[in-house]
């Protein structure tokens, strides 16, 4: 059986401006690919009513995981509802279970949007929570075995919401896979101009190749980039544990 990796999001979309670079090489390198985003993009439009978006929103969502071979797993709340809360969190853990990853993708800790930070929180502890077996998840799914390695992205435009510089642990070269990255955000065709009407992204497959073109210097060392920092190991790995680094050793850089 292949090792599993779960990319653990806010909304549609999030994944394919986060971490998708660093998804598809995981894919690349064997890991079996699972994709969640915890809210169902329901505040995503000023044209749509909200069964309308959700239902394009979910569409969207299933093509881009489909593009690259990911496993769909469904939303469970509506935008500006994630909340660290026990019924939502025992939701997700019930996933983390049932894909029983070695590697969680998730937000960083401290995002401009509360629904970042909260989606983050709720991979964290879900992970935490995995082998416990008093722990009741929903659906009822049984505790699982062995370790798990959390890692998580950079903010937005790279600052936490007090605008200090956020530095990550290490970089992944994703200049080879940056026109799939695009290609998989442009499924989510449905955000174009909402988001250049409420972020003022003018366009946002334009918006992304920036933002990793800046990572990319900010490595010094690619023209593209996504940024890493690995979670303190207590109560989910060995310390020394490191799969992403291992796995993806050509298109690290430290």
């Amino acid at each position: 059986m292949p090792p599993r990796v779960l990319a653990i999001a806010a909304h549609p979309d999030d994944i394919e401006f986060h971490m998708a670079g660093t998804l598809i090489l995981l894919g690349r390198a064997g890991y079996e690919l699972h994709y969640m985003n915890i809210a169902n993009g329901s505040c995503g439009t000023t044209q749509y009513s909200r069964g309308e978006i959700i239902r394009i929103r979910r569409a969207e969502a299933q093509a881009a995981a489909a593009s690259i071979g990911a496993i769909f797993h469904e939303s469970l709340t509506d935008d500006l509802a994630i909340f660290y809360e026990p019924t939502l969190l025992a939701r997700v853990a019930a996933t983390v279970r049932e894909v029983a990853p070695e590697i969680v993708l998730t937000h960083s800790p401290a995002d401009y949007m509360e629904d970042h930070q909260n989606a983050a929180r709720l991979a964290a502890t879900a992970a935490f929570a995995r082998g416990m077996p008093n722990y009741p998840t929903d659906p009822p799914r049984p505790p699982m075995a062995g370790d798990i390695t959390v890692y998580h992205a950079q903010p937005y435009g790279n600052v936490d919401p007090l605008r200090q510089p956020v530095q990550p642990d290490f970089y992944v070269d994703i200049g080879d896979v940056i026109d799939a990255k695009q290609a998989m955000l442009a499924h989510h065709n449905s955000q174009q101009g909402w988001l250049d009407e409420s972020q003022g992204l003018d366009s946002y497959l334009v918006t992304m190749r920036e933002l990793d073109r800046e990572l990319g210097r900010l490595s010094g060392r690619c023209q593209y980039a996504e940024g890493w920092r690995r979670r303190l190991h207590l109560g989910f790995c060995a310390p020394d544990a490191d799969p992403l680094t291992a796995a993806l050793h050509k298109w690290v850089r430290w």
